[in-house]
């Protein structure tokens, strides 16, 4: 018997899922790959703890995308409320709606990247 040999370099592109041309050990193409890099120097900018809450959001599944992965909803820390949040920044939390950036917006970000 011949023992499958295992490897790390994927055919199809994790993100979109299109078949790559070269092999890639990240799994991602080059436009996937540019979007995720994109992502994370925007992430930079924003604070250590909305960044950290936002990947928190993430971790637990709170953030629903609804259309396009432009429109989510995201959940409350408390699980009480639910809020509407583009990945462009606008947010219908308290935060959101005096014009502050709030980690809801990170976490819609962050999935939309």
């Amino acid at each position: 018997m011949r023992a499958k040999k295992v490897t790390t370099e994927h055919s199809r592109c994790l993100k979109c899922h299109r078949p790559l041309r070269n092999p890639s050990p990240d799994g991602l193409g080059p436009k996937c790959r540019r979007k995720v890099r994109r992502a994370t120097r925007e992430e930079a900018a924003h604070p250590k703890w909305q960044v950290a809450k936002a990947a928190e959001l993430l971790e637990l599944g709170a953030v629903i995308p609804l259309r396009q992965n432009r429109i989510f909803l995201v959940v409350a820390d408390d699980g009480t409320e639910v809020y509407r949040t583009a990945a462009t920044g606008q947010c219908n939390c308290p935060a959101g709606l005096r014009s502050v950036r709030c980690y809801h917006a990170v976490a819609a970000h962050l999935l939309a990247a």
